[in-house]
């Protein structure tokens, strides 16, 4: 069981910090900290995010490499994204992240990331004009959301199909405006699709929550979808409304805004 474990570069440790969180009920003092900590990546986060325009969030495993098919699939989605008017952010990480943040690069786009802090993986990939290093999942889920007017989810694993779902969920109940979502590659994604035909045949969905997202390996498609519902859905201009505050020491980005 060990060797399996390294050759998966398999870790169990989590971040302690969450961990302790997790264990259940703790003292006055203990869970005040915890609350002070939060808010101080909170603010951390809307400090360093504030002012790079409205994104287009790319999620996918952070293990695809160069050359791989999905790499290259993810690097030519940032590129067209970016050619749209938008900031593409990511998870800040290698594979799939790396590779839509590099397609922004590549055409004179803005790139950032949320970093999650875990023990193998994960680390800033070099593509990023901006990234903020997260230690709860919950906080980077929420700035991953917060700032984007679309998603698109390329192949991944657990962590990628759940911040699918948690998107389509959000939609769904209507917590969430409906921005549009794209799931990339159909071959990888045959199974989940099936699957998801499956609970509207069993109705534990309904057959309009399939049309939540578009499936797709059409990057023409998936650019389409996004100007349509994106741009056009939420009146979206070359222009920034949010003005920076000097003294506070911000600066502003660019790009759309509402």
């Amino acid at each position: 069981m060990e060797d399996i474990h390294k050759e998966q570069n398999f870790s169990p440790v989590p971040s302690p910090k969450e961990t302790s969180f997790l264990d259940g009920p703790r003292s006055r003092i203990k869970e005040f900290t915890f609350l002070l900590d939060v808010m101080r990546e909170f603010i951390r986060g809307f400090r360093k995010l504030h002012f790079v325009g409205p994104c287009i969030t790319v999620f996918g495993s952070a293990r695809f490499k160069e050359g791989h098919e999905y790499y290259e699939l993810a690097r030519k989605v940032g590129s067209e994204m970016v050619q749209l008017g938008f900031t593409i952010m990511t998870g800040g990480g290698p594979g799939i992240m790396e590779a839509a943040n590099r397609g922004a690069k590549e055409v004179g786009g803005k790139s950032v990331g949320c970093n999650i802090v875990l023990p193998v993986e994960q680390h800033p990939n070099p593509y990023l004009d901006v990234w903020v290093n997260i230690d709860y999942f919950f906080i980077r889920k929420l700035m991953l959301t917060k700032y984007s007017y679309g998603f698109i989810v390329m192949p991944g694993g657990y962590g990628t199909l759940d911040e699918f779902f948690e998107a389509i969920v959000m939609i769904q109940t209507k917590k969430l405006k409906q921005f549009p979502v794209v799931l990339m590659g159909k071959e990888y994604h045959t199974e989940l699709y099936a699957h998801l035909q499956n609970l509207v045949k069993q109705e534990t969905i309904g057959k309009n929550d399939l049309d939540l997202f578009l499936f797709t390996d059409s990057i023409q498609e998936a650019s389409d979808h996004i100007r349509k519902y994106a741009i056009e859905g939420f009146h979206l201009k070359r222009h920034q409304d949010i003005k920076p505050v000097k003294w506070l020491g911000e600066k502003a980005h660019f790009l759309y805004s509402a």
